[in-house]
């Protein structure tokens, strides 16, 4: 299969960059495959689960929370706030940060908070997804 060079960057530090065979990203217009010789695009990315194929391996998993893709000349840039293979998500933490957001959403203090809490439910909710999957 032919492969074309991905960089995938969270704030903190570079995730992946390398030769990639495959990859799908959680869009907002729904997960969008990308292989070699792609349209040129430009999408935001949603939390979710990015699936990426590096050359001679299997497909490799990451959760992933907001940013954008961009897609020029064989070579795709997806830039996000926070990327984590399943063997770095802790479980236990996850699990309590979801648990603090269901009560932040309860409480209802302000429109800001609980949108602020929802995100933190999104984002705990997808780490344990992609943790399970991961196993």
């Amino acid at each position: 299969m032919e492969s074309f060079q991905v960089h995938i960057l969270a704030a903190d530090r570079t995730f992946y960059e390398g030769p990639c065979e495959s990859l799908t990203i959680p869009t907002s217009d729904g997960e969008q495959g990308i292989l070699a010789r792609h349209s040129a695009m430009i999408a935001a990315v949603q939390p979710g689960t990015l699936r990426y194929r590096v050359p001679g391996q299997g497909v490799q998993l990451a959760a992933v929370s907001p940013g954008m893709v961009k897609v020029e000349a064989n070579e795709v840039l997806v830039l996000v706030d926070a990327a984590e293979r399943p063997e770095e998500i802790d479980e236990a933490r996850a699990r309590r940060e979801a648990d603090e957001a269901r009560e932040a959403i309860l409480q209802k203090k302000s429109r800001q908070e609980y949108q602020l809490a929802q995100a933190s439910l999104a984002r705990a909710l997808n780490r344990l997804r992609v943790k399970a999957q991961g196993l």
